[in-house]
């Protein structure tokens, strides 16, 4: 069943504040990853290492010189059908949220599942995410 809209939107509105586009949808899904270039992709959730690593991990990488091309998000239990659309992007990786995962032309280049956020600090997320960035991301000019 998914969560309650109200009790979600702060968790929302911490990525898409940031600028971070919401995918809601199987077109704005596709639609994202039609495009070439390099896209972060974040499936957020309301659990604690979403809040306390995931989340803002994501918000000091996107401070980082070089950045992807397009920064989105869908929301695990809320959107349920362009959380499917993005996991399908992801076939090779089990269903995990959160996670991040760094595509550069619809391919997975970097990927974060859970596991690897519980438990470590929104710094050490970023450190990854930045060095993700780094290599396969073209910096701005």
């Amino acid at each position: 069943m998914p969560y309650d809209p109200e009790m979600v939107r702060p968790m929302r509105e911490e990525l898409s504040s940031a600028g971070v586009q919401e995918l809601t949808t199987i077109e704005e899904v596709d639609a994202s990853f039609a495009q070439s270039g390099t896209q972060l992709l974040v499936i957020n959730s309301v659990c604690g290492c979403a809040a306390g690593g995931a989340r803002p991990g994501v918000l000091l990488a996107l401070k980082h010189s070089v950045q992807p091309d397009r920064a989105t998000t869908v929301f695990a239990g809320q959107d349920l059908d362009a959380v499917n659309a993005a996991r399908a992007k992801m076939a090779d990786f089990p269903p995990s949220s959160p996670c991040l995962a760094l595509f550069k032309d619809g391919e997975v280049v970097h990927f974060v599942p859970r596991h690897m956020i519980e438990g470590r600090d929104a710094q050490s997320i970023a450190f990854d995410l930045v060095e993700a960035f780094d290599k396969h991301c073209v910096a701005a000019s």
